[in-house]
């Protein structure tokens, strides 16, 4: 009897682990608020100007919920800088909406890039990126 049903539970587990649902692996979505008011590409504007970056992510696939989010700066191709970092959680892992505001400093031909980046639950990444520069 033992011999049977060894193989048969092998069997078995053979078959739940086959049937496992496969990942697909797509990109979280992560674009970026188009509506007045809000930088929504590459721009020059003027020493000192308050400005705001919004973005709108969410998860791609049921199960792959969004787990982190991050804003990152750079100044004039420097090394990236963390300004702003989440971990996302309940409903934010379905949606997840964020503006930036920020004031630009005094340094004409400055360049700020500003990174951001959202990873789901498989720890893939997706981002947009915009580079304000100082006039």
């Amino acid at each position: 009897m033992k011999k049977i049903l060894i193989p048969f539970f092998a069997f078995i587990a053979l078959l739940m682990i086959s049937s496992c649902e496969k990942d697909e692996g797509k990109l979280p979505n992560i674009n970026l608020k188009l509506t007045v008011g809000y930088i929504y590409g590459d721009t020059t504007m003027p020493a000192g100007t308050i400005f705001k970056i919004g973005i709108n992510a969410s998860k791609a696939e049921d199960k792959d919920v969004l787990k982190q989010f991050n804003v990152s700066e750079s100044i004039n191709g420097g090394a990236l800088t963390s300004i702003f970092d989440k971990t996302l959680s309940g409903s934010e892992g379905d949606n997840y909406s964020y503006d930036l505001q920020d004031t630009l400093g005094s340094v004409s031909g400055q360049i700020n890039k500003y990174t951001f980046t959202v990873t789901n639950r498989d720890g893939i990444t997706n981002q947009v990126i915009v580079n304000v520069t100082i006039q």
